[in-house]
């Protein structure tokens, strides 16, 4: 897919940077500094070519010194040439590599390779770079990220050819020997039934005396633990948050920080969750920090994460209203499909205490990760979750600037203008409840260790979708990802969207929100938009709907197509949808009157399957269930063809740097141009 026009939207921070302390911003510069090394393991994660031209790109912008008029005549290309080399060049930036963070597919420039060869001539640094990626740049296929075949590849698996049997095989042992998977690649050995465990650290394993082995199941092969994946970057990490400590605010910051970089340089994910735990104590912090190898979104697997790196500023008016909605979010639990009587009205699936989490409304100062969300729920381990809580943000900035982006025209032209006016509240407290509630409900029913369980097996709890006690849960050992694979973020990600949508037509909640029926937008034309939004979003998620592979290419996409798909066969018309294939045109259209006496009972049923699915560890039956409400056949695949026609140009964002001057920090904005977005990753460093 070629990059002709994209949307350069700026995430801008000054206003934010500038209330900080002197000591707040020295912190925030280090974290920030931190974050942007991270880009080189993305990298590396992504694909083989993403590095060589991430360098290619740095070292052209660093030849002409950010003058590229000058360029055109160096070279011998024209402008036009050159533009279309630099969109693509500002796209593979902020992606932070050559495939969408958002559906996995790859992209490739719209000008030609002789016109790239050109551009190359100009220094043999240049030249030599070239050479490392000239015939994979444009290469189609591969389309997509994927299992390694002819059709897709992934660089959590490089080398030669691994199968996905290969894979779950290595996974399994691991998992034997309680490996956490998070922050490793498996490579085949040079001996075919061999296999390596990469495992990102900055100490590293140089011979096989020193490296940790298991056999394979059948005995034929070896499994090798070689510690040293990306290890110069996280070195780089290392030595940024150790200077960040210094201008901590408090002990437990400088804690989290020191477990940061414990782990990153031995490859401990024991120490890394022991730093989760200190993280999440951290309570309202002016500058707000993810670190870490987080989602698993990426691996076709399911259970390898790309690294992330996010240092934000705090947004203490937004997040005020966010402390409110947290006190009274026991009595909206109550009102979750799968509430009863007991345990305080939640029912036996829900944890007895609803700890709050810290929620904060932030602006992003440095988010280097292939996409950048609008909100994060952390950390992903369910037992640090349950024992000593989680954190929940909403990136404000860049939901606000999305919300004046160019989106799919799938909205009647009558109603445009309203949907458009009505759309970022409702996406904004949609988005809300999706993290706070969402990701943050739910009881595992689980055996701790043989013969120990967290609930009474001699008199289950009642599965409400058999009405029978429950005979399945979590044996020792088993968690949510490893259990259901390549499921688990897909599900995870419906579920919360399922919460925070069902949730939505509640008039206490929404009038906590500040949405009543004489407000300004009232409560009932917010649902309303909420509906409209979950048909477009599940139209647009068929954009990133693999026809090639027949598997889908993000993890959020499929989730709304599921839920789109959900309300129109069982939503008795509460959503249509209407195609006209000749006129390339889909229009969703929502009915207000059968909003609560059909969309929500819907919606209600689906999130209840998917919640007991996931709290029973039934993956067989959410599997069956999920793929054929996922499933792309049909008119479904006629309405891919016109989501496609529809596309509008993919979202780039520009961000800022900070540079120390003597003690001084300062903060650099950049233009939201193609340059812009080079110029920023230039004068980073990284």
């Amino acid at each position: 897919m070629a990059v002709n026009t994209i949307q350069i939207l700026q995430l801008s921070i000054r206003e934010q940077f500038e209330s900080l302390t002197e000591k707040e911003q020295r912190y925030a510069h280090h974290m920030a500094r931190a974050a942007w090394f991270g880009a080189r393991i993305i990298l590396e994660q992504v694909s083989p070519e993403s590095r060589p031209i991430f360098d290619f790109i740095i070292e052209l912008y660093r030849t002409c010194s950010g003058d590229w008029d000058a360029v055109t005549g160096q070279a011998g290309i024209e402008r036009q040439h050159l533009q279309q080399f630099l969109t693509y060049a500002a796209t593979l930036l902020s992606n932070v590599g050559n495939y969408y963070g958002s559906g996995d597919q790859k992209f490739t420039p719209s000008v030609e390779g002789k016109e790239i060869r050109k551009l190359a001539s100009l220094s043999p640094r240049l030249d030599e770079l070239y050479s490392l990626f000239s015939g994979s740049i444009s290469a189609i296929p591969p389309y997509s990220l994927g299992f390694p075949s002819d059709t897709a590849q992934s660089s959590y698996y490089p080398g030669d050819s691994i199968s996905e049997g290969e894979i779950a095989m290595v996974s399994k042992v691991l998992e034997q020997h309680s490996v956490f998977p998070e922050n490793t690649r498996i490579r085949r050995g040079e001996n075919k039934t061999d296999f390596d465990v990469l495992v990102a650290s900055v100490q590293s394993d140089d011979d096989e005396n020193s490296m940790r082995t298991f056999p394979t199941p059948d005995q034929k092969g070896v499994i090798r633990l070689i510690r040293g994946d990306h290890s110069s970057a996280l070195q780089n990490i290392c030595n940024e948050l150790t200077q960040a400590a210094d201008f901590a605010a408090n002990d437990t910051q400088v804690q989290f920080l020191k477990k940061y970089v414990e782990s990153f340089q031995t490859g401990s994910l024991n120490t890394y969750r022991e730093s989760q735990r200190i993280w999440v104590q951290d309570k309202a912090p002016r500058v707000e920090n993810i670190f870490g190898f987080v989602e698993p979104y990426r691996d076709p697997y399911g259970i390898r994460a790309e690294f992330e790196g996010l240092v934000a500023i705090a947004d203490d008016n937004e997040t005020r209203l966010l402390t409110r909605l947290v006190e009274d979010s026991g009595k909206f639990i109550c009102r979750l499909p799968w509430a009863t009587a007991e345990n305080g009205g939640k029912g036996p699936f829900e944890k007895s205490l609803f700890d709050p989490p810290d929620f904060s409304s932030i602006h992003s100062l440095a988010y280097c990760s292939s996409v950048i969300f609008p909100g994060i729920n952390l950390p992903n381990y369910n037992d640090i979750r349950q024992e000593h809580g989680f954190k929940n943000v909403i990136i404000s900035s860049r939901m606000a600037t999305e919300s004046r982006a160019q989106q799919y025209p799938f909205i009647d032209p009558s109603e445009q203008e309203t949907f458009t006016k009505h759309k970022f509240p409702a996406y904004y407290w949609w988005v809300v409840l999706h993290e706070l509630l969402g990701h943050g409900t739910g009881q595992m029913m689980v055996e701790t260790e043989e013969g120990k369980h967290n609930f009474d097996i001699n008199n289950p709890p009642v599965n409400p979708l058999t009405g029978k006690p429950i005979t399945s849960w979590y044996k020792p050992g088993q968690t949510w990802t490893g259990q259901f694979a390549d499921l688990a973020t897909t599900v995870d990600e419906c579920r919360a969207e399922l919460v925070g949508a069902y949730l939505m037509d509640d008039s206490e909640l929404l009038e906590l929100f500040g949405f009543t029926s004489s407000s300004e937008i009232s409560a009932e034309d917010l649902t309303f938009n909420l509906y409209q939004q979950l048909g477009v979003d599940g139209l647009r998620g068929l954009a990133n709907f693999n026809i090639n592979t027949g598997k889908w290419e993000q993890a959020h996409n499929r989730a709304h197509f599921a839920i789109l798909k959900c309300l129109l066969l069982d939503g008795n018309g509460v959503v249509t949808v209407v195609h006209d294939g000749s006129a390339e045109t889909l229009r969703v259209r929502v009915d207000r009157s059968k909003i609560l006496p059909h969309g929500k009972p819907a919606l209600g049923n689906m999130l209840l399957r998917l919640h007991m699915y996931r709290c029973t560890a039934d993956a067989s039956s959410c599997r069956s269930y999920y793929e054929q409400l996922s499933a792309v056949v049909g008119e479904y695949l006629e309405w891919r063809e016109t989501v496609l026609a529809n596309k509008p140009p993919p979202f780039v964002f520009v961000q800022a740097n900070t540079f120390l001057v003597g003690e001084n920090v300062v903060l650099k904005e950049y233009e939201p141009t193609a340059e812009g977005v080079i110029q920023s990753w230039a004068e980073r460093g990284v």
